[in-house]
């Protein structure tokens, strides 16, 4: 996975509402079409760091197995974040693509 690529699809996959750690990898991997898998060693460094800066924030809850797990919801500064974080990886692929095409 690209470097920075996985901030960005975390706050994507929390758009639409609160996840629990295991459901944001396996949203990932889904809409994914099964190619990216995000391991536990990658997803929850991701999560605390974007805990820290204020773009989501977390309470615990019960998953529907059942078990004790920390829910995380997008913040504003989240959104706006997702928004910055969205538009320059669109600049970034159309300058790669430009590359590709005229190497």
């Amino acid at each position: 996975m690209p470097s920075g690529a996985l901030v960005l699809l975390i706050l994507r996959v929390l758009r639409p509402g609160p996840l629990h750690g295991y459901a944001i990898a396996q949203r990932i991997h889904l809409l994914s079409s099964e190619v990216l898998r995000v391991e536990e060693g990658s997803l929850y460094p991701a999560l605390q760091k974007i805990l820290l800066k204020g773009w989501v924030v977390a309470e615990w809850g019960v998953s529907e197995t059942n078990r004790q797990v920390r829910f995380y919801r997008l913040t504003p500064a989240g959104k706006k974040q997702l928004e910055a974080e969205l538009a320059e990886y669109s600049r970034t692929s159309e300058a790669i693509q430009a590359v590709l095409k005229g190497a």
